[in-house]
């Protein structure tokens, strides 16, 4: 579905030397795949997410989706492009202070050629387990349960991907596998998934992991035994009763 070839981003600030945020970086991502793109800050692995997202371009090599070079495409129809094909989530959730859930949610359908919207919004709060906040706003919920507004957000238009940018640092251990949990349930129902991270315990989570440095990947493999974040949880669950 993806196909990154040889794609570099250079940036330039006033008379310094050129610094390369990806050098030639290669990439293929199937349908259905969940992919966690693990580095240390620095390495260029938001930026990688970022070139995926359609929200920055490459300096030189090609992106392809679905056969597509999405990269030589004018802005305006990259915006549309990213509105319809990706879902957004952020550490920072991201949300709007004075909008309840529902209307946050529904933010990314205002920017896009659907005729019929209603009950959309909704919709993708109950696949996060949200159907009881629709009303509420940012400063009412929870950590993880703004973060489960964000993923409503990302999933609300039927993106073909979601990309979603350290969405477990702002949270707590629990929170962190709720999330995580959540993720694991998209990707088993058909999401194609990638996740950055630069926690490799989160990772472990993921099906398959890249390793960025210093702008290139230096690793990409299968995960031999993904961790179920469900089971964890439960653990957790268990472990604070017991103390209890």
């Amino acid at each position: 579905m993806i196909e990154l070839t040889s794609v570099t981003k250079q940036y330039t600030k006033d008379d310094n030397e050129p610094i390369r945020a990806l050098d030639a970086v290669s990439l293929k991502l199937e349908r259905g795949e969940f992919l966690a793109i693990v580095g240390s800050s620095g390495s260029g692995k938001s930026t990688l997410l970022n070139v995926l997202g359609l929200l920055d371009s490459p300096s030189a090599g090609r992106y392809a989706f679905e056969g597509a070079d999405v990269s030589r495409l004018r802005s305006d129809d990259q915006a549309a492009w990213r509105n319809r094909r990706f879902g957004f989530v952020f550490q920072a959730f991201r949300l709007l202070p004075r909008a309840n859930a529902i209307e946050n949610v529904e933010l990314p359908l205002l920017y896009s050629d659907r005729k019929h919207i209603d009950g959309m919004a909704k919709a993708a709060l109950e696949i996060v387990g949200l159907a009881d906040r629709t009303t509420h706003r940012p400063t009412e919920l929870s950590g993880g349960q703004q973060q489960r507004v964000a993923i409503a957000r990302a999933l609300v238009n039927s993106p073909d991907v979601i990309l979603a940018d350290e969405p477990t640092g702002n949270l707590d251990a629990r929170a962190a596998l709720e999330i995580m949990a959540l993720f694991q349930r998209l990707n088993r129902e058909g999401r194609t998934i990638v996740l950055v991270t630069h926690d490799p315990q989160i990772a472990e989570h993921c099906r398959r992991v890249a390793r960025i440095e210093r702008g290139r990947i230096v690793s990409d493999e299968l995960v031999a035994q993904t961790r179920n974040a469900e089971s964890a949880l439960e653990n957790t669950k268990a472990s604070t009763g017991n103390l209890s």
